[in-house]
């Protein structure tokens, strides 16, 4: 069989239309797969459902958003190709009478994430997901890129030197994997500069909470995207919390005429709970990393948990461990006696020190014999 390359961006077919390919990297259970989606965006497409219903054409599924959508695979790139060259022109069919609110009140899909599926949602059947929540990256991505009543096409392929991981191959057992993605119709969302302090936070606890129950499962690529989330959304927070340390507590002696705004900083933790939450978030990271043979990432994220929060000794004991796979063995010291300072005699991190006494005292010995060797 010939090898199966890329898709290309064609020209456009006409006046009314062209043909879009953006690639991205996506996570899945136990690894990171390449992503291509190609798009026919017509120009003409004003609005797929009337106004009033789930969402105007022109706008995009955002966070928050709740959408439609099925996912079903080809057999193969090139039974892909054809079926665009085919049918440039058909419109995926949409319910006229599907208003907002029958998108609102239908029920998220629950289904499992799966170690060996990539797609990681229900084939062929129309499923009800809520964008964000990171339940299938693959899906959310391509989402995000969308309008209602759309049709796209994705080509998989896993990231070279990734991890060996079993998928659901079309038949022949070919890959790169090949899929349609239809979205039916979506719910308003909001970007995150849209969002209050309030909706962040619970976006990144949501987040927090997903990625320790993914890392339970042994889903330890999808933990550590959760918890990169969860990051990434806490970020846009820093602001926020670094003026209210500034204040202290002299809001809370001046009246607050806004009630919005006083349930809104209700609903937040304090500068202090903050810094926890951050730092165990990079500790969390720190793990996976760890786990997923990326030291150097690792020891970043666990340095970041340790300035955050001094007396957080899984972030210590995380940091000399990465220290030790990098072969930076006085920094890995220091971070095992700063553990001992916080617990003491505590057996990993004795043990931990007895190991890099003796690793140094094996690289002395082997120096010492080569000078020995140079002189003689």
């Amino acid at each position: 069989m010939e090898p199966i390359h890329p898709w290309e961006t064609p020209p456009g077919r006409g006046d009314h239309d062209a043909i879009s390919v953006t690639s991205w990297v996506s996570v899945c259970p136990r690894g990171l797969w390449n992503v291509q989606q190609k798009r026919i965006c017509d120009r003409s497409q004003q609005t797929v459902l009337n106004s009033g219903n789930a969402c105007s054409s022109g706008y995009y599924p955002r966070l928050g958003s709740l959408c439609r959508v099925r996912v079903r695979l080809k057999a193969s790139m090139d039974d892909t190709e054809s079926s665009t060259s085919g049918r440039e022109n058909e419109k995926l069919e949409v319910d006229p009478d599907l208003s907002a609110s029958d998108v609102t009140e239908s029920v998220v899909t629950s289904f499992l994430r799966r170690q060996d599926s990539v797609l990681q949602i229900p084939l062929g059947d129309w499923t009800t997901l809520k964008l964000g929540e990171g339940q299938c990256d693959v899906t959310e991505a391509c989402l995000e890129r969308m309008r209602a009543g759309e049709k796209c096409e994705i080509l998989l392929s896993q990231v070279e030197n990734g991890p060996d991981v079993s998928v659901p191959q079309p038949s022949d057992g070919n890959l790169p994997l090949c899929a349609t993605v239809e979205l039916q119709a979506f719910t308003p969302g909001k970007e995150s500069w849209e969002m209050s302090p309030g909706e962040k936070w619970e976006w990144a606890k949501s987040h927090k909470e997903r990625g320790g129950v993914r890392f339970r499962s042994g889903d330890v690529w999808g933990a550590a995207h959760s918890y990169s989330q969860a990051l990434k959304l806490l970020i846009t927070l820093c602001g926020h919390f670094t003026e209210v340390e500034k204040k202290g507590h002299e809001h809370e002696a001046g009246e607050q005429s806004d009630t919005n705004a006083a349930d809104e900083t209700q609903q937040l933790p304090s500068a202090d709970e903050f810094k926890t939450i951050k730092a165990e978030l990079h500790s969390n990271l720190s793990l996976c990393q760890l786990k997923l043979h990326q030291p150097e990432r690792a020891k970043a994220s666990a340095t970041k948990a340790t300035h955050l929060e001094p007396g957080g000794a899984k972030a210590w004991y995380r940091l000399g461990q990465a220290c030790q796979m990098v072969n930076e063995l006085e920094e890995a010291k220091r971070a095992f006696r700063k553990l001992l300072e916080l617990q003491p005699e505590l057996p990993a991190a004795l043990k931990a020190l007895k190991d890099i006494a003796s690793r140094e005292k094996e690289t002395n010995a082997q120096l010492g014999l080569r000078l020995s060797k140079m002189f003689s």
